[in-house]
């Protein structure tokens, strides 16, 4: 099945661990499109002869994204269909892919994004914690700004999702639980999708103490309960 002639750039999810978290409709657009951009070449090389795609692949990712803009958007106005990955899950959620996509706007070009896989979405449901309200956080600053972007949140009522790094996840419990205090519930997800995935859900208190006997690996996901 061809893309649809109307669409100029595609926003394609891919696995975050498990290969087989991906739609038949991404591996058709993947098979189809001109081009596809990908995060690490070598990463989505992988995926992609795992479901034999035999499609050319650029490199776009967060050191080059300002650069090639213009190149892309010059190359899409020319009639060439291009899908957009990340290493895992969807482009431009914590991945590069806003710049692009704006800029694709601005021109007028046609751009869809398919629904699949993300990490936040099964962390939240997988958490205990309500669903009904969230705010997606993202990765915390790493030095300037880190503090003040936690005090701006004291206040907030709706349960919270941060992505985080495993070597950063001890200091950024403790940081909360100086911050909310230890009793505030949150939930740790990690490996997800993974043979060793793991949700582990507590208070911040219990949540620290668990984590200086267990090892760390994968990314992680951190579920905070609102005030």
């Amino acid at each position: 099945m061809d893309p649809d002639k109307t669409i100029h750039l595609y926003l394609v999810p891919t696995p975050i661990g498990n290969l087989k978290d991906i739609t038949l409709r991404a591996i058709e657009i993947l098979k189809s499109v001109d081009v596809i951009l990908a995060e690490d070449t070598r990463t989505t090389g992988k995926l992609l002869k795992h479901y034999e795609i035999h499609r050319p692949l650029q490199s776009y990712h967060v050191f080059n994204e300002h650069k090639t803009v213009e190149r892309l958007l010059e190359r899409l106005n020319n009639g060439e269909q291009m899908a957009l990955v990340s290493d895992a899950g969807t482009p431009g959620v914590s991945d590069p892919g806003f710049l692009l996509v704006r800029a694709a706007k601005e021109a007028g070009l046609e751009v869809n994004c398919l629904p699949g896989a993300t990490a936040f979405v099964p962390a939240l449901v997988n958490s205990g914690l309500p669903t009904d309200r969230f705010t997606f956080e993202g990765f915390l600053p790493h030095k300037k700004g880190r503090k003040t972007r936690i005090e701006n949140l004291l206040e907030e009522n709706r349960t919270m999702i941060f992505y985080e790094s495993p070597h950063r996840l001890a200091k950024t419990l403790l940081q909360f639980s100086e911050a909310f205090g230890p009793d505030r519930m949150a939930s740790v997800s990690r490996e997800m999708t993974k043979i060793y995935e793991e949700n582990v859900r507590g208070t911040l208190q219990e949540l620290i103490a668990y984590y200086e006997i267990h090892p760390i690996k994968g990314e992680i996901v951190i579920v905070l309960a609102g005030k």
